[in-house]
């Protein structure tokens, strides 16, 4: 694949902002369309879908954000010279073409491909039909920017196709396919990974766990599960289920205290077993598959544990393995949740809202990798490279 000069790309991210701006009324009006043919019912996938003045504003900024970090590509990772005088560079190089297939986030379609683009490597856009029209356009200023540098605009593709005409092309692409990264809930992944004959990286799936231990600061408690659940429960990052530890002070008092909140709030509270003797009135959790559930709307599941090596088994059996929070005021228990538990990222005392490549200091990302494979977490500019070997010689044979 042809390497751009980092100037090049610079300049192309530069009149991708310009035009962002210059086309800003007609990317909102292109998105009033498909809101206007969306069913408002699902509202996680509705909020995900809207464009606006604010929208359009992150747009530029994660264009700038991108254009200001240093190219990934051809940077040094590690050298040595032989004894038989062989000398071995090992650097980063491009993936090569990535695929991301992804619903109704229109914003994706600008910070999949200004990461895609800057690490060198060109991307196919496989939005969901909710968004077709917001696509279209933001794609069409993609050409215009590239095209106005003198570049193809294969750099940057959109597939429009359906369900069938999907699986036929994972199954038989009609051109080189490097990575393919599906955001989306399990049947998604599930699709992709049945289907695709080239390397898959898993992303967006959540169902993350809280767990208030007995040495916990209610308080901070309550304002970390309240934000985590609320904020923006379309998220991947969002909370779905909380373990509270029968062996806290006042563990009763703090349940009905949670729950009350929660009501107040229209969260939708379901129990298990243990709960439901003191939350008597509230659901039960229908069966074990509810504890696998990404929920994306708003409703929570409030569980009990025995201890922290039980919350532990329970978190790394159902999670996601996305995120998981602990809250307490124990260094040891802290250090020993966030070492033990198999998530992309664990956090003491704090919302599982902040699993995002701005809010870490990523900058713009692709997704966020649930994967152990390559990376996990964020996956922002210096995560889309691959690794090449550089072998300079001068006619050594092995012997």
């Amino acid at each position: 694949m042809k390497l751009i000069q980092t100037d090049i790309k610079n300049k192309v991210l530069q009149s991708m902002m310009d035009i962002l701006d210059r086309e800003r009324q007609n990317i909102i009006a292109a998105n009033k369309k498909d809101l206007d043919a969306f069913d408002k019912s699902d509202r996680a996938m509705y909020d995900r879908l809207v464009v606006n003045d604010a929208k359009v504003d992150g747009m530029i900024q994660a264009v700038l954000e991108v254009m200001e970090q240093d190219d990934p590509v051809g940077k040094e990772k590690e050298s040595r010279r032989l004894e038989n005088g062989l000398e071995i560079i090992n650097k980063t190089a491009p993936f090569g073409t990535i695929m991301i297939i992804y619903e109704s986030r229109p914003d994706v379609t600008i910070e999949a491909a200004v990461l895609a683009f800057k690490a060198n490597n060109k991307i196919l856009l496989k939005g969901g039909k909710e968004a077709v029209h917001s696509n279209e356009i933001l794609v069409k200023c993609w050409h215009e920017a590239l095209a106005e540098h003198g570049l193809e605009k294969d750099w940057i593709q959109f597939l429009k196709m359906n369900r069938t005409e999907t699986q036929e092309f994972l199954r038989n692409p009609t051109q080189k396919l490097d990575l393919i990264v599906p955001r989306g809930g399990e049947r998604l992944i599930g699709f992709v990974k049945e289907h695709a004959q080239c390397a898959v990286l898993v992303s967006g799936r959540g169902n993350n766990f809280l767990y208030v231990s007995p040495n916990a600061d209610w308080d901070k408690t309550k304002e970390v599960i309240l934000n985590a659940k609320t904020d923006k429960i379309s998220g991947c990052n969002a909370l779905d289920k909380v373990l509270m530890d029968v062996n806290q002070p006042d563990y009763e008092q703090h349940l009905k205290d949670l729950n009350q909140m929660l009501k107040e709030h229209e969260v939708e509270v379901l129990v298990d077993d243990t709960v439901q003797k003191t939350l008597s009135d509230e659901k039960s959790i229908p069966d074990e598959n509810t504890w696998y559930e990404e929920f994306l709307a708003m409703k929570i599941c409030l569980g009990a544990a025995d201890g922290l090596h039980d919350a532990i088994e329970k978190i790394n059996h159902y999670s996601g393995g996305h995120s998981a929070t602990i809250m307490t005021q124990d260094n040891y228990e802290a250090q020993e949740f966030m070492e033990q538990v198999d998530s992309a990222a664990v956090y003491r005392n704090a919302s599982t809202r902040f699993t995002d490549g701005g809010q870490m200091g990523v900058g713009a990302e692709l997704a966020i990798s649930t994967d152990k494979l390559h990376h996990r977490g964020p996956l922002g500019l210096k995560q889309l490279v691959t690794n090449k070997y550089y072998v300079y010689g001068d006619g050594q044979i092995r012997k």
